[in-house]
This record gives structure tokens, C-alpha cells and sequence, in this order.
């Protein structure tokens, strides 16, 4: 641990959010960045009061933060990704290029699982078998965990690179006994769970290919372009898991994702033609934009 003045600091801090303005990044995370490394409370950043302070701890050199902030303002590097964390729910998850950066709205997945558990006619959905297709850094597997008390969860990821950030999560915020992982294509390590699964909950890629190229650099230059890319309509995954988590899920399983603005339909009209869904239900993000579909295994 370095040490720094809160004067130097505090000088640090104004030029960076000046450099912040002038191109176009916003200001909240020059604090955000400082929260992680120095450990400072937003209050005491807002109000500048750290600068009073004779010695700061600094996870690293000033110089070598000042490179990290470079980094943010030329490579467009998501700030999430220059200190290796983000804040999701209840947890402080390690995140890195491998995986998709969780968003807040995906937060919302959760208690959309929990309200249709309270809402299902099978009383035993809030235990048994839960998945979560496509874990990525294990955000929705960590928090089916923490409000699925009594559930075993089954996380599955193609990328070893990603399924091993999700481990290290899991370990480290104490819920490896109850999250399995699996590297693989969606279902397709879960055969033996067959017609017995309580749930699946999953943030599949669903941005258009040809749309990917117009996404902020911050995603198209630095995010997984596995974890984004949906086919040429966006829907290439979505078809994928309406049409094989039928034989996954136990009679009155929850069926949940998210999606892009604009696919409802096209969702809802994928879960009808299917056949084996019912009460199929669309749910907006915190912005009001139809985000989620939620269905129940017939």
C-alpha cells in the first residue's frame, strides 16, 4: 500500500475530471475509480474534505493511477475493467475482458425469479435445481444464491476464461457450495437434469451483428463480442433456449430472460409457437423499455 497526500490527490482528482469532460466520459467515474483505489467515501469526494488529509492509502503509484485514467480516455477501457471489479446487487464481483461487465437492469432478473416463484401453483420452485445459462462472471448464478436459499444452481459458460471468473466469485463471496459450474454450449451439460429443473434464468447475446459495429467503443472495442452477438436479428440464442429448455424444466419451471428493446414480440411469439409455455409475461427494465420474458413450463 502507497501512500499520498490529500492535497496531491485532490489535484489529481480535478484534472481528471476535467480530462473527463473534454472527452466525453462521465464524471462519476473519475469517483467511482478513487472509491476503489483509495478507498475514499463518495462524501468525502464530493465535498473534497479527503484533501485535508496528510497521508491517503493508494493501492498503487499516483503515476501508474494516471496511466489507468489514460487508458479510460484513449482506449475507451471500461473503468470496471482498469480495477477488475464492479458493484452488482449486494456484491463486489471481479470482472475482467473475459466477461460481459454485469448491467444494473440484469439486476432486476432476480427479483423477477423471486416474484414468479411466489406467484407459481408449484410450492417447491424456490428449491430444487436453478440455472443460469451463460453465466459470464456469475452475476445471476451468485444472485439466484443469495434469494434462492434452498436451490442447488447450475451455472454454464462456453469461455473457460469466463467460467473461471465466475469460480473465483463464487469462492470468494462464499457460495461455491451451492453453485455448480460447467463449461459448455447452454443444456447441453445439464442432460441428467432432464425434466427436473425449477428454473432458468439467463442473459443470452441478443444485439443484431450488423448492429454491434454502432455499440460505444467502451463495448464493441473492449467487451466479449461472445457474450453480445445474437445472429443477424438478434434472436439466434433466444430460439435456442425457447426451444430446448422445454425439456429441462419440470412442469410449471420458470422460464426468464432478458432482451433488446424492440424483440418482445418476436419473443413472445417464438414462446407460443413452441408450444410447451404458458403465462407468458414481458417486464420492463428500470428505463421502462420491455426488457424481460418470463414463461412457465406448461
Amino acid at each position: 500500500m502507497l501512500l499520498v497526500s490529500g492535497v496531491e490527490l485532490w489535484q489529481w482528482r480535478l484534472a481528471a475530471l476535467q480530462a473527463a469532460r473534454e472527452a466525453g466520459i462521465p464524471v462519476e467515474e473519475v469517483d467511482w475509480l478513487l472509491q476503489e483505489v483509495a478507498g475514499l467515501e463518495p462524501l468525502a469526494l464530493r465535498l473534497g474534505s479527503f484533501k485535508d488529509r496528510a497521508q491517503i492509502p493508494l493501492q498503487m503509484p499516483l503515476n501508474s493511477l494516471s496511466q489507468l485514467w489514460q487508458q479510460r480516455l484513449q482506449e475507451r477501457l471500461p473503468v470496471q475493467y482498469l480495477v477488475g471489479v464492479t458493484h452488482w446487487r449486494h456484491f463486489a464481483l471481479t470482472v475482467a475482458p473475459a466477461v460481459l461487465i454485469p448491467r444494473q437492469e440484469t439486476e432486476c432478473l432476480i427479483d423477477l425469479a423471486v416474484e414468479a416463484v411466489s406467484h407459481s401453483s408449484n410450492p417447491q420452485l424456490d428449491s430444487g435445481h436453478w440455472v443460469d445459462l451463460g453465466t459470464g462472471s456469475g452475476a445471476i448464478a451468485l444472485g439466484l444464491a443469495e434469494v434462492l436459499t434452498k436451490a442447488t444452481i447450475h451455472a454454464v459458460d462456453c469461455s473457460p476464461s469466463a467460467l473461471a471468473i465466475a469460480q473465483q466469485n463464487a469462492q470468494r463471496l462464499g457460495y461455491s457450495p451451492r453453485i455448480k459450474f460447467y463449461q459448455g454450449s447452454w443444456w447441453e451439460p445439464l442432460k441428467p437434469l432432464q425434466g427436473l429443473c425449477s428454473g432458468m434464468v439467463a442473459n443470452p447475446p441478443y444485439i443484431p451483428s450488423n448492429l454491434l459495429q454502432q455499440l460505444q467503443p467502451e463495448v464493441v472495442n473492449h467487451e466479449p463480442h461472445l457474450a453480445l452477438d445474437g445472429g443477424k436479428d438478434g434472436l439466434d440464442c433466444i430460439r435456442q433456449l425457447v426451444t430446448t429448455s422445454a425439456d429441462y424444466l419440470q412442469p410449471g419451471g420458470i422460464w426468464l430472460i432478458e432482451m433488446m428493446a424492440g424483440q418482445a414480440a418476436a419473443v413472445v411469439e417464438l414462446l407460443k409457437q413452441q408450444g410447451s409455455y404458458t403465462q407468458i409475461q414481458i417486464f420492463p427494465d428500470l428505463a421502462g423499455i420491455e426488457r424481460f420474458a418470463l414463461a412457465y413450463r406448461v
